[in-house]
């Protein structure tokens, strides 16, 4: 049987202001992304998220972001190493803190948005990423964009690595994900993303924009929780992978 996990982006919502459906999409997933407060998230709805996780044995990622929430960790930063560092080992230790009050453990990093796709070609702010995880504790894994050097940065570093693909995310020819400024960018066809995921966890591909084939090896696939129809295309997802026998399940890191 094959097997994958499926993520989503949760713990996002700020006071009165709610983003997305963490309840219903912890009952469909099998790992979640937790905001750690600097590109989204308030302590009160990140605990609730992280308790959530721990009632429904969803596995707990800590998805730090650059300092930016009026951009929500979208806007690309150029920040130095030293800052970086103290900045992920601060979110990391947040979250962890929260998952120990909740009976649970964190047992990944997942960098978010900008940040994410920064570190996925620079190893400058790679590097720090991997040194603070490395700092904090050495058993996290870390998540990253399959196909991307910083898998393989991370795992010379001594870190298990876990490569993600995207289900509602439309791929460039090169494996990188087409940028969320470009028309297309953002897939919302429920159906036609369970079919696309479907034939990646089977096949370990991707059709690309130009309608190429891509290898993507990855062991887990994220549904953007901030997406109108995160938990329509989630459910999907489950659905499509319940009936063709294939497992959801929490990765296993290399």
């Amino acid at each position: 049987m094959a097997a994958i996990d499926l993520n989503s982006d949760l713990g996002e919502s700020f006071g009165a202001w709610r983003m997305g459906d963490d309840t219903a999409m912890l009952d469909i997933v099998s790992s979640a992304n937790i905001a750690c407060g600097f590109h989204a998230g308030d302590p009160a709805g990140i605990f609730r998220t992280v308790k959530a996780a721990a009632q429904r044995g969803v596995a707990i990622g800590a998805h730090v972001s650059y300092p930016d929430r009026v951009g929500f960790g979208r806007r690309d930063l150029d920040v130095t190493p030293e800052e970086l560092i103290a900045d992920v080992i601060y979110q990391i230790g947040a979250l962890k803190g929260m998952a120990t009050a909740a009976g649970t453990a964190v047992r990944y990093v997942k960098p978010h948005g900008a940040l994410y796709n920064r570190i996925a070609r620079d190893a400058r702010q790679g590097g720090a990423v991997i040194e603070a995880i490395r700092a904090v504790d050495p058993t996290l894994v870390l998540m990253g964009l399959a196909n991307a050097p910083i898998l393989d940065l991370a795992r010379r570093a001594g870190l298990c690595a876990v490569a993600e693909a995207f289900a509602d995310r439309a791929y460039a020819p090169s494996g990188d994900l087409v940028s969320r400024r470009e028309p297309g960018a953002v897939l919302h066809d429920a159906g036609k993303i369970a079919t696309r995921m479907a034939g990646l966890a089977r096949h370990g591909t991707l059709e690309a924009v130009d309608g190429s084939l891509i290898p993507v090896e990855a062991q887990s696939i994220c549904v953007h929780g901030d997406s109108p129809d995160a938990v329509a295309i989630a459910r999907e997802i489950r659905r499509r992978f319940e009936a063709e026998g294939i497992a959801i399940r929490s990765f296993r890191p290399e």
